[in-house]
């Protein structure tokens, strides 16, 4: 069992990582951070975090280690050269990643290995969630373990327990694809209103209170108009979620018509401009709809 306060490493404190760690400091957390750009873990000092020179010596006297990294290779890569092997006897990791649940799995087998517990825990809020504490968890592994885990998932946001190791993973993905074929819908939605004539603004405001009222709508759609494509959530990593997606439908013989026409969108607009367009929020997905029809709307 952990104990009453357990100290907590934190391996990656990029965009999401960065807010989720100060909230774990504020709530009275113990908390060693590492990142491989150290500009992020510099700012968490200030904040009362201790900053570690590797992810190894990060994770020597944590119970609960919680990575926030890019993708499947680097969470894997990060785990296995040397993190695993330097943690302690039954220390608990947590990653709350977007990574392929295949990769999930290989890694609670291979924590398993070196006595340690693994779960995987990836999040939907975007940067906005992690910064209010408000993300939705969805946690994949023994139940009892999320129950231990459950005092620092309630800084973080609401934790849901899906099932067992890769779950948290699968579910992701399935927030991820229809996060996606949404994004798409609302992006042509509104570029049908402006080129019909009516003003976008006054027909997201109209719908808000229909069938039509999505977390989407509500937020993505206030991004199209007002054209903010700072990044929450990336093309990039939009992108690298649905290929998971398709990849594990594939292998189950599911079909995703829709999923496969919104990843090719997502490509085509990452695609543009030189790549440009791959580190902008996946909101920004409605320039490349309204270019399709010679719509273009300046910023």
């Amino acid at each position: 069992m952990l104990p009453s306060k357990p100290k907590l490493a934190f391996l990656g404190t990029g965009l999401m990582g960065r807010p989720m760690s100060a909230n774990l400091l504020k709530a009275g957390y113990e908390v060693t951070v590492f990142n491989r750009s150290p500009e992020n873990p510099a700012a968490l000092a200030e904040q009362g975090a201790t900053v570690a020179s590797t992810a190894a010596e990060a994770v020597q006297n944590a119970d609960v280690v919680i990575t926030m990294l890019p993708n499947g290779p680097v969470v894997s890569q990060v785990l296995l050269d040397g993190v695993f092997a330097a943690a302690r006897r039954e220390t608990l990791f947590v990653d709350m990643s977007s990574i392929h649940p295949a990769i999930a799995r290989d890694l609670a087998a291979a924590a398993q290995a070196h006595e340690l517990r693994f779960v995987d825990a990836p999040v939907s809020g975007g940067t906005g969630g992690a910064e209010r504490g408000e993300l939705a968890i969805m946690a994949g592994g023994p139940e009892d373990w999320i129950e231990e885990l459950r005092p620092v998932l309630d800084v973080l946001g609401r934790v849901t327990h899906v099932g067992p190791a890769g779950s948290g993973q699968l579910a992701k993905l399935v927030n991820q694809v229809i996060v996606a074929v949404t994004i798409g819908a609302v992006a042509e939605g509104l570029t049908l209103a402006r080129a019909g004539g009516a003003d976008p603004a006054r027909v997201r405001e109209a719908i808000l209170g229909g069938f039509a009222q999505s977390r989407i709508l509500t937020e993505h759609g206030r991004r199209m108009i007002e054209r903010d494509f700072a990044p929450g959530g990336t093309v990039t990593t939009q992108i690298k979620d649905l290929d998971a997606a398709l990849d594990v439908a594939a292998n189950l013989g599911a079909a995703m018509p829709l999923t496969a026409r919104a990843r090719e969108l997502f490509a085509d607009y990452a695609a543009a401009g030189g790549g440009e367009g791959a580190r902008d929020d996946h909101s920004a997905l409605v320039k490349h709809i309204e270019a399709l029809g010679n719509l273009t709307v300046e910023a």
